[in-house]
């Protein structure tokens, strides 16, 4: 049911990179001369650096229980708000973030959930409607011929060889939320270089989880971690050998 673990926060949690040139702050030819100093020398190797600092990140952001569960089976998650509580500390958050990003990738249930969804409310405070008409979306789907939805590209085959590309291509980070195969297919191929996770205070003791069964990761690297007044926690890990502090 990959359907049900999308908006609210985290459809909205990208974050400002516009590619990882500007995060670690090495933007031209003259300093990564410098640094290959340390570093084997010669053409080959510098072309490969600038490469891999030109990929853009790709984050899977979403919205999990304290037990692991990231599909939505309870009533714990409302995309317009928790009952009143005073979300703008949380709504300022997914803002910043949404600065960061111009891409949003997503299955087709997911995105076919999204689309019956934010365009039909016409009224929006948290201004996720906003940002999901103007952003640049990918469907993974090989049955959508006609998305009908602005700025939306159809997927439809080798999706992992066209992420991949996508991730070469100059921009800002591309999120993924919801969609658990897709997702589960990304870390599978290595594509992923950030988790950004908002932690609900509940335990729903069922349902799918972030990582594929029997899926490990040796080390993550925490980059941020937040509270938010709702009780809502966030945190965002970097995939080892992927954060600022590692190039």
């Amino acid at each position: 049911m990959d359907h049900l673990a999308v908006c609210g926060p985290a459809p909205i949690t990208p974050r400002r990179c516009h590619g990882a040139v500007a995060k670690h702050g090495f933007g031209s030819p003259g300093v990564v001369r410098a640094m290959s100093s340390a570093r084997p020398a010669g053409r080959n190797w510098e072309d490969r650096h600038r490469r891999r600092l030109a990929v853009r990140t790709l984050a899977i952001t979403q919205n999990i229980t304290v037990d692991g569960s990231i599909e939505i089976l309870g009533d714990w998650f409302d995309p317009q708000g928790q009952g009143g509580a005073d979300n703008s500390d949380l709504l300022d958050e997914l803002h910043r973030q949404d600065e960061g990003a111009d891409g949003f990738l997503v299955g087709r249930r997911t995105f076919e959930d999204l689309r019956g969804y934010w365009p039909q409310l016409a009224d929006d405070p948290t201004g996720v409607a906003d940002y999901l008409d103007r952003v640049q979306k990918y469907v993974v789907s090989a049955t959508v011929t006609d998305p009908q939805w602005q700025n939306t590209t159809i997927i439809a085959s080798d999706p992992i060889g066209r992420i991949r590309a996508l991730k070469e291509q100059p921009g800002r980070d591309i999120v993924t939320t919801g969609s658990i195969t897709l997702c589960h297919a990304l870390i599978e191929a290595g594509l992923v270089d950030e988790y950004r996770l908002f932690v609900y205070p509940v335990v729903q003791g069922r349902g799918r989880r972030l990582f594929p069964d029997g899926f490990e990761v040796p080390r993550l690297t925490l980059l941020d971690a937040k509270a938010f007044r709702n009780g809502i926690t966030y945190s965002r890990y970097a995939v080892q050998g992927r954060s600022p502090d590692d190039a």
